[in-house]
């Protein structure tokens, strides 16, 4: 029954909802898709969720789980069909401290060098931002040099959790980002863009309303079908 699956808050353009949505899509976990728009979010998540961040799921029990890394991980631990949890290479500690970068330093550069306007009070220098966050860049595709994804040749847990971050960097000056001498990034950027599992997270859906039909997440179909 639908009231049985667990509903998952998300906005379709959060780096962090991204992750989230590949993990439970890769999975096949089924929820009920409410699609949130930041500037106007709906009283049952801030509710369930005051710090009102997406991604957010509710278990059918009241759970809630707010951390796009404990929902990758929640959904991953359900059902882990591509093996993102046992990389080819290296180890989980190896791909957690990766991510611990992205989502630490590298994140830190990246909201700065794209919304610098946020940050005057500190005197932020964009293109110093740029600069640090171009160092993670480069350490990536040292990394991916080798071979395809960051631990092996097929997509991990730290891919996942790690590209979608990427591409907002990369989106924030396309064309500088193009114009780089990081080919193995790029590559592997485009092939995670371009991915069937990409597109399937990736669909438009209208923001979800108190009473609305949820869609089912990953089917896309809604619950009153």
């Amino acid at each position: 029954m639908s009231a049985n699956r667990p509903i998952l808050y998300s906005f379709r353009r959060c780096p962090y909802a991204m992750r989230a949505r590949m993990a439970i899509a890769a999975a096949g976990v089924e929820c009920r898709l409410r699609e949130v728009v930041l500037r106007d979010k709906p009283s049952e998540m801030l509710e369930a969720s005051p710090k009102a961040t997406v991604p957010v799921i509710v278990e059918a029990d009241g759970t809630v789980i707010e951390e796009s890394l404990d929902v990758m991980a929640w959904a991953l631990a359900q059902n882990d069909p591509e093996n993102w949890l046992a990389p080819e290479q290296g180890t989980r500690a190896d791909m957690d401290a990766l991510i611990a970068e992205s989502d630490g330093p590298f994140k830190r550069a990246l909201d700065r060098y794209k919304y610098p306007n946020r940050y005057e009070a500190e005197g932020v220098d964009r293109e110093e931002q740029r600069a640090l966050g171009l160092a993670f860049l480069e350490k990536l595709n040292a990394q991916l040099a080798e071979h395809g994804q960051l631990f092996g040749n097929r997509a991990s847990h730290a891919d996942i959790a790690i590209f979608p971050f990427i591409r907002q960097f990369a989106n924030t000056d396309r064309t500088w980002f193009d114009a780089l001498d990081l080919p193995h990034l790029q590559n592997w950027l485009e092939g995670h863009l371009e991915s069937a599992r990409f597109k399937q997270i990736m669909p438009k859906f209208a923001q979800w309303k108190t009473g609305d039909e949820e869609p089912i997440f990953p089917e896309g179909v809604p619950t009153g079908a």
